[in-house]
């Protein structure tokens, strides 16, 4: 795999993502990393040197323009992708883009037919996908084993501490494009069915009172087809006193079986100090271990970059990604008018 020609490769957005996508990139033996983006300046600059990638811009037009990169990482805030993937897809540039995809279905569309007529990849990083436990599920699913998907519950959430101190732009977004599309996309994909109605309700009272012009929580429940239900919870006002800052966990059922994840709260590691009780995360990453990176974060970039060598299809398209903005606006929309709306 060495031996292979290096891939030249840039990010778009240099916040916790950011960096994740570039360690994760870093650490592949394929890879270049030769350009980041920040409309920051000093933090372009600054990223670059502690990465040691030779260029740095502050508008993602000029770097697209550079004649040496073949892909890009777009890695901004939820609400910011669409410009930058149209941008980079009419450069010819292969894309790798965070999630949310988009938060309208009309950018979506957008986006993915840009992609589609420049004949680039975009793929959509939907990290559960390579989650172990999800991925384990997902090969039982196709196996036949478990049988049909007859209902679901997926509830990802965040302490406030996120929305509050991790992001400054959280009054830009919803918990349901920050955190819902990753629980959105994980049920899609394990039942293998598209989404045909959704009802949702929403409140806000404790972000509102600080300012944070955002929802609490949401909680929704989305008709898939041959009647599969999946019930929904996002939220990212729990105490900062949780042992870890994300609370993540889902049941699914099927006509053969049933399935619990809980990667969030398994007794598998537990670490007290005087300062704070944690449950240290042991799947997303990036995680050094013997002086090497693993998670799935790092493992959705490779995946990413595989698809390049061997010019495949990604395990997560910009279609998935649609599909994905369709369900969460359609959600928006029932709890804005109080009723079902279909999709």
């Amino acid at each position: 795999m060495t031996s292979m020609r290096r891939i030249k490769v840039g990010i778009v957005g240099l916040g916790i993502m950011g960096r994740v996508h570039t360690k994760a990139y870093k650490s592949h033996p394929n890879v270049e990393v030769i350009a980041v983006c920040d409309i920051d300046e000093a933090k372009a600059e600054s990223f670059a040197r502690e990465f040691s990638i030779p260029r740095f811009y502050t508008d993602f037009r000029a770097m697209s323009e550079d004649p040496e990169l073949e892909a890009v990482s777009i890695t901004t805030p939820d609400f910011s992708h669409k410009e930058p993937v149209i941008t980079f897809a009419k450069a010819g540039k292969d894309i790798l883009c965070e999630k949310p995809l988009a938060t309208s279905t009309s950018d979506a569309e957008e986006m993915v037919k840009a992609a589609r007529n420049s004949g680039v990849k975009l793929m959509v990083a939907f990290h559960n996908r390579w989650s172990p436990p999800y991925a384990i599920l997902k090969s039982r699913v196709i196996s036949g084993e478990l049988g049909s998907p007859i209902y679901a519950y997926a509830r990802l959430c965040d302490t406030i501490y996120v929305p509050t101190k991790m992001i400054s732009w959280s009054s830009k977004t919803s918990v349901i494009w920050f955190l819902g599309s990753h629980v959105v996309d994980l049920v899609r994909w394990i039942f293998e069915r598209e989404a045909e109605k959704v009802y949702c309700v929403k409140r806000g009272y404790i972000l509102k009172s600080m300012n944070i012009e955002t929802e609490d929580f949401l909680h929704y429940i989305v008709e898939f087809q041959d009647g599969a239900v999946a019930l929904f919870e996002n939220s990212w006002v729990l105490p900062e006193t949780l042992p870890s800052v994300v609370d993540f966990a889902s049941k699914f059922v099927f006509t053969k079986g049933c399935v619990y994840v809980d990667t969030h709260h398994s007794q598998a590691m537990r670490v007290f100090t005087s300062a704070k009780a944690e449950n240290p995360d042991l799947f997303g990453g990036p995680l050094e271990i013997h002086g090497h990176l693993t998670g799935f974060n790092v493992r959705t970039v490779w995946h990413f970059v595989e698809c390049l060598i061997e010019d495949k299809t990604p395990l997560s398209t910009g279609e998935d990604g649609l599909a994905v903005t369709k369900i969460i606006e359609a959600a928006l929309k029932s709890a804005a008018e109080g009723k079902p709306v279909k999709i």
